[in-house]
């Protein structure tokens, strides 16, 4: 553990201590599993990592998305479930192998997007929630299926831009962890026993992507030096 915090400052320390508090919290006063802590601690790592620009992030990434994928699935978010273990898992692969071959000096080499283009990934996302949501909200027993489609395209959209290192993919996951808040929220309005922990995970993944943002911005500037 000492290996993987090095390097951090005492923002995201105090960040990660503070929301795996909250979670440990959670979980005893809300009785959830000592899985889906699990899920909850290694979905903060993940992102934590990723706007740190570190490989680590697709490691613990593998295993936060089996886990949520199993978790949607108990929760009729069958969206979220073909998201996870048909594009994060593979994606995960990718992003790991594209992010170790485009590193300078140890550092990963940062992105910016042309205006136009991130307008083009703007539309192609609406029109991706559109289709998708009403594909979805012909399943019985989905839940919210244009959030649910929202959250899921804004998800593909986003990875490939981290994939390819571009810091416009924070203000996707910016929007995309809104959305999966309220997502969530619905669900524990509906008695899902696993809504809470999830609500605090997707609230720390929003808090991490405004920071990501900050700090991928910096980085894109460094690199233009």
């Amino acid at each position: 553990m000492g290996k993987l915090l090095k390097g951090w400052n005492l923002f995201e320390l105090a960040w990660l201590g503070l929301f795996s508090a909250v979670a440990i919290v959670l979980t005893i006063l809300m009785k959830d599993t000592f899985f889906g802590f699990t899920v909850f601690i290694t979905g903060v790592l993940c992102v934590v990592l990723a706007a740190k620009g570190s490989l680590m992030t697709y490691v613990y990434g593998m295993y936060n998305t089996f886990g949520y994928a199993y978790l949607a699935y108990t929760n009729g978010l069958y969206g979220e479930l073909m998201l996870n273990l048909l594009f994060f898992v593979p994606m995960n692969a990718i992003g790991f192998y594209m992010w170790k071959n485009h590193r300078h000096g140890g550092k990963l080499a940062m992105r910016q997007m042309s205006r136009r283009n991130l307008l083009l990934v703007a539309a192609a996302c609406l029109a991706g929630t559109l289709g998708l949501g009403f594909g979805l909200s012909f399943i019985a027993s989905q839940n919210s299926p244009y959030i649910d489609a929202l959250t899921t395209v804004l998800s593909v959209a986003a990875t490939f831009l981290m994939v390819y290192r571009f810091k416009e993919q924070w203000l996707l996951y910016i929007v995309l962890n809104m959305f999966t808040v309220l997502l969530w929220v619905i669900r524990m309005i509906d008695g899902s026993p696993d809504g809470g922990m999830m609500i605090v995970m997707w609230g720390a993944y929003l808090v991490n992507a405004v920071y990501g943002y900050y700090t991928w911005n910096k980085g894109v500037k460094e690199a233009q030096v």
